[in-house]
């Protein structure tokens, strides 16, 4: 077992050199930093009071404000998850949710929901009129995802710690990719009564494949053709925006 740790961190130290500073391996954008903008920028367009964060755990994308109620959602929860949301829940977002909200995010949590069409009828009926809900979504046909769905949760959590060592406490729960690609999630949230639907998709998730070095080539020139080609069923994910029809005065 020592052998094969020395040879992953080689391999992630020749890829994090192959990658530094070239664009054809890092990012040109942040999912989470466009996830965020758009949020804040969401905040300020409906005037947001309350928001609800589905998935956020102890780790939440905003902070707590006296300009908004912020309240957490998770099916556990952690010490921590009382000191960083005004209020926490323990709930599933495929069960209907105790109060109305003008936002309701999420960072990837909706691939590990099994059921995404109750998840929809319970973010649609737990928004006013005129809110917003805002996700990041790994996308379903990426290698990463079917990678993920092949291998199982039981086997994932064998390898996360030779793999991706450090991040265990974050990754393995079990995936599902329920209605995950683009394509699904934008028609699930138009048959559920979403408007002005939007999608930036992203094609940067290469780093899963660090723990050897041609893999992680070969995964990069995939990403740089489906970019270039605008293959978004094939990204690595997406931020998607909706909103429900109407007016706060209703």
């Amino acid at each position: 077992m020592g052998l094969i740790r020395k040879f992953v961190r080689l391999n992630r130290d020749c890829s994090l050199a192959l990658g530094s500073g070239n664009p054809r391996y890092e990012p040109q954008r942040s999912y989470q930093r466009d996830l965020l903008d758009w949020i804040h920028a969401s905040i300020e367009e409906v005037g947001a009071k309350r928001i609800l964060e589905a998935g956020g755990i102890d780790r939440p994308l905003l902070s707590r404000s006296a300009n908004y109620r912020y309240i957490g959602l998770d099916i556990e929860e952690r010490e921590r998850c009382f000191e960083v949301y005004d209020e926490f829940v323990v709930r599933s977002i495929e069960e209907s949710l105790p109060e109305k909200y003008d936002l309701l995010i999420s960072i990837t949590l909706l691939e590990h929901v099994p059921n995404n069409l109750a998840a929809f009828k319970s973010i649609f009926d737990s928004l006013v009129p005129g809110g917003k809900t805002l996700h990041y979504v790994p996308s379903k046909w990426h290698p990463y995802s079917v990678s993920l769905r092949i291998l199982g949760p039981k086997l994932q959590e064998r390898l996360i710690p030779i793999l991706r060592s450090g991040s265990e406490d974050i990754t393995g729960y079990p995936a599902f990719f329920d209605y995950c690609s683009i394509s699904e999630m934008k028609k699930l949230m138009a048959d559920q009564g979403f408007t002005d639907i939007r999608v930036i998709p992203y094609y940067r998730a290469n780093d899963y494949f660090a723990f050897f070095v041609p893999l992680y080539w070969l995964v990069s020139m995939f990403e740089n053709f489906c970019e270039k080609f605008d293959l978004e069923a094939l990204a690595s994910g997406y931020v998607i925006c909706g909103t429900k029809p109407g007016s706060a005065a209703e």
